[in-house]
């Protein structure tokens, strides 16, 4: 079973003073400890280290894209799921919902991947089950 790795989920990992570290850390070690495959598009990493370097820093950026976008299966939005993400986008209309979620979503429709890494309430709202 791959699992989809989104932005929530990874920043809660990376930041100890996140109210989700420990269970992003639990279930991280979980994920990594079964050799659970992990999958994240180019547009999440890109959401990723943007975040991290704002908010950790960029030696905290650094490791991340180091040591941890290797553990990825990273699949690259093309145009044609770029150009449905914001269909998506516009046709939902919520100001709170990114065009990386609804890239996010195409994306893990199109690989059948049910399960996200998130802390992302809109993953639950699509129907994808979320970790932790």
């Amino acid at each position: 079973m791959v699992i989809f790795a989104d932005t929530s989920g990874i920043y809660a990992l990376l930041d100890a003073d996140d109210a989700n570290h420990a269970r992003a850390k639990t279930a991280w070690v979980s994920m990594l400890e079964q050799s659970t495959p992990l999958a994240c598009s180019n547009y999440v990493l890109l959401e990723t280290i943007a975040l991290v370097q704002r908010r950790l820093g960029m030696a905290a950026a650094r490791r991340f894209c180091q040591e941890m976008v290797p553990i990825f299966q990273v699949h690259w939005v093309d145009q044609e799921l770029h150009s449905a993400a914001v269909s998506t986008l516009l046709t939902v209309g919520a100001r709170n919902l990114s065009l990386v979620d609804c890239a996010s979503f195409e994306l893990m429709r199109r690989l059948e991947i049910c399960t996200a890494f998130a802390f992302d309430r809109h993953f639950a709202q699509q129907g994808f089950r979320c970790l932790p």
